[in-house]
C-alpha cells in the first residue's frame, strides 16, 4: 500500500457560517483519522456568496476508506455536506 491524496469538499448551510471555525475543526477530525500530515485548504466560490471549504490531505492507503473522515465532518454545525471529492495514489 502506499500514499493517497484525499480531497473533502465541505458546504456551510449558510453563506453566514463562519468557514475558518468549519476548517478549524475538520482539520481536527482529519488529524485524528489520518494523523499529522500535509493539508491545504481552497476556498471555492459556489453561487450567491456561498463558498465550499476544500481540503486536501495525506493519509496512508492503509487506513481505509476516507468516508469516514466525510461523515464525522458533517456532524460539525453549521456544515450542510461534506464529500470526499476526489482521492489520488501518490507516486514518488
Amino acid at each position: 500500500m502506499g500514499t493517497a491524496i484525499v480531497t473533502v469538499k465541505i458546504m456551510p448551510e449558510s453563506p453566514e457560517i463562519d468557514l475558518d471555525k468549519i476548517e478549524k475543526t475538520a482539520k481536527e477530525e482529519i488529524k485524528a483519522f489520518a494523523g499529522e500530515g500535509d493539508t491545504k485548504t481552497e476556498i471555492e466560490p459556489i453561487a450567491f456568496g456561498l463558498k465550499a471549504v476544500k481540503i486536501i490531505f495525506i493519509m496512508d492507503e492503509n487506513k481505509g476508506s476516507p468516508d469516514i473522515v466525510a461523515e464525522k465532518i458533517q456532524e460539525i454545525e453549521g456544515v450542510q455536506s461534506a464529500e470526499i471529492s476526489d482521492v489520488r495514489r501518490a507516486i514518488g
